[in-house]
């Protein structure tokens, strides 16, 4: 297996432009990106998303490479990569796991934040500034590929998960995480987020780009993968509180990836 080395240096694809993001997205995380550890703040949701989140991939991973989820560091020694890491709020739990992580991401200001939060906490997290499409160029290639909260952003997703699939190593597997394009998901993403609590800034999805689980089940196959567990993420609108649910996938959705058996 392959890894890029972690020298922390912007990678080619510095400046550049994927052919599968959108660089008006790009531009408008980069432009919040000194709230990233902000837990009050634009990317709060996030914040309190991220206990669940990094449950359920835990629990997947350990279950995919037999590790036992509650020993701690269950990821110890795994190469993981974090597509659109932002500042971190996912690449940091990973590491503390023991992952050995590369985050990336196409906003320098996100990266920024997410160094200088690393080093604050004693991490050693290999953040670039590149595209998904350099690291294939490169040849690197991961135990698990996470693309969290990025596919709603992204114009092509079917191209955008072939490239993706090309970072996973023989035997690896990809964590995803979206958004189901239900009137549901609509009301409560948009409406409810954006204009009523105000969670999040105008303008940060577009209904059109969400993706239902069976979407993503082609797009997955597209890649020469299969999709395999599907759990809902539900909040509880009494508590604030989320959730993982094996029924409810309206809104918010997280899934795995691997080889067709």
């Amino acid at each position: 297996m392959k890894d890029i080395t972690p020298d922390n240096t912007p990678a080619s694809g510095n400046g550049a432009h994927s052919s599968h993001i959108d660089p008006e997205e790009v531009a408008r995380f980069a432009a919040i990106a000194s709230e990233w550890w902000d837990a009050k703040g634009k990317f709060r949701p996030l914040h309190i998303l991220a206990p669940t989140r990094i449950r359920y991939i835990r629990d997947q991973l350990s279950a995919h490479f037999d590790r036992d989820a509650n020993s701690g560091r269950p990821l110890e020694g795994l190469k993981l990569l974090d597509i659109g890491c932002g500042g971190g709020l996912v690449s940091e739990p990973l590491a503390r796991l023991g992952g050995v992580v590369t985050g990336i991401d196409p906003a320098g200001a996100s990266l920024e934040a997410a160094r200088g939060h690393a080093k604050g906490q004693g991490l050693e997290i290999n953040y670039r500034d590149a595209w998904a499409e350099d690291l294939v160029k490169e040849g690197a290639q991961f135990d698990a590929v996470h693309c969290l909260e990025v596919i709603e952003h992204v114009p092509d997703v079917a191209e955008f998960l072939k490239t993706c699939r090309s970072l996973v190593a023989p035997g690896g597997i990809m964590v995803l995480s979206t958004i189901n394009r239900t009137a549901k998901s609509y009301a409560m993403a948009i409406i409810g987020a954006e204009y009523v609590l105000r969670w999040l800034p105008t303008g940060t999805h577009t209904w059109s780009r969400f993706v239902t689980p069976d979407e993503m089940a082609k797009y997955v196959e597209l890649a020469g993968l299969e999709l395999g567990n599907v759990q809902g993420v539900v909040m509880d609108p009494l508590s604030g509180n989320w959730s993982l649910s094996e029924t409810d996938v309206d809104v918010n959705y997280m899934a795995i990836a691997r080889q067709a058996t």
